[in-house]
């Protein structure tokens, strides 16, 4: 039987990940940077995602027109969902885009020997969810703009 990376006791972070150059989502942010839900992947760990818990939004991309790393945290506003046949998964979200100046660019990340494990830095290519551990989540919020 595989070993399950991500326990309730060992998660500190869902992260969420967008292409932001794909779907541009700074112009969409600009707009709202509220956002509401997000699609995501069935399987155990979407299972395991419930309303209260911190999620953390990440947005990819060509890293030469834009900050890409951190631009949001939040919570979960529920548990994730199947969507209509034949449309994707999604978990509700309570979750505001930081502003471009205190969004964490992935550079800054990587440089933190805390966080240089993470999986989004050790696989981006990764299907939604991914995760933080306590103490990479404990790191990262050191990087945040106060609450």
């Amino acid at each position: 039987m595989t070993t399950r990376r991500v326990t309730p006791e060992s998660l500190g972070a869902w992260l969420v990940k967008g292409n932001a150059d794909a779907g541009d989502l700074a112009s969409r942010f600009a707009a709202d940077p509220r956002v509401r839900s997000w699609c995501v992947r069935p399987g155990y760990r979407s299972e395991l995602m419930r309303a209260g818990q911190p999620v953390v939004l990440w947005a990819s991309g060509s890293r030469r027109r834009l900050a890409y790393g951190v631009w949001g945290v939040g919570r979960l506003a529920g548990p994730a969902v199947p969507g209509a046949p034949g449309e994707p998964w999604s978990v509700p979200l309570e979750l505001t885009v930081l502003d471009p100046g205190d969004r964490v660019p992935r550079e800054r990340l990587r440089a933190d020997a805390r966080l240089a494990g993470a999986e989004v830095l050790r696989q981006p290519q990764g299907a939604n969810p991914s995760w933080l551990t306590v103490a990479e989540f404990a790191a990262l919020r050191e990087h945040l703009p106060p609450a």
